[in-house]
Parts: structure tokens; sequence; C-alpha cells
């Protein structure tokens, strides 16, 4: 059973928190389910709305997607979220992406 089995058996049992949420949107991205990634992301922070490591996941999902409006916003939610909760790293990781999706936009 691959771990999306595993989560997604959890998630039918009931088991929804921000982790398996989190956890399933991860798996989603690795084989490339990115619509089914941002759902459960976006499920996350639902659970948890300062969750860094989901906000910057959440943005990766929609980059790879193509959808790189909702990524650079996605980053700058997520930066506001790290920093008020002292996550300085994430905060500082997510900037360097919105950075780069702003050269993106501006190239296009």
């Amino acid at each position: 059973m691959s771990a999306l089995e595993t989560f997604e058996k959890m998630l039918a049992a009931g088991k929804d928190n921000a982790l398996l949420r989190y956890s399933l949107g991860n798996e989603c991205i690795k084989l490339g389910r990115l619509d089914d990634a941002r759902v459960h992301l976006q499920a996350a922070l639902a659970f948890d709305p300062r969750y860094s490591a989901a906000w910057k996941l959440l943005g990766k999902a929609h980059s790879e997607a193509g959808a790189l409006v909702e990524a650079r916003e996605t980053f700058r939610q997520g930066i506001a979220a790290a920093e008020a909760k002292g996550d300085i790293q994430a905060a500082k990781e997510m900037a360097v992406f919105a950075k780069r999706i702003d050269k993106q936009l501006a190239a296009e």
C-alpha cells in the first residue's frame, strides 16, 4: 500500500486534520496530481491558517500547475503567517519563491 493510499484510508476513516491533509497534498504533488494537492493543502490551512509548511507546499502546487498569480499570492499569505508565528526560515524561503514568480510574470 502506498503512502497516499494509507493517508486516504485515514481520511476516509474520519481522521481529518491539518497534518493529514498536508501529507495528502505532499503525496499528490509527488504523483503530479496537482489539483488534488491544492484541495488537500487548502483544507490543511482551513484547520491551521498558521501552518507555514502548508502555505509553502500550496504555493509550490499552484506554481507547478502554472497558476503563477495564485502561487505568488499564496506565498505572500504564507510569508505573513510564517512571520507571525516566528518561522523565519519558511518566510525567507517563500520570499525567494515569490521573487522567482514575480520575475516569471514580468517576463510574460
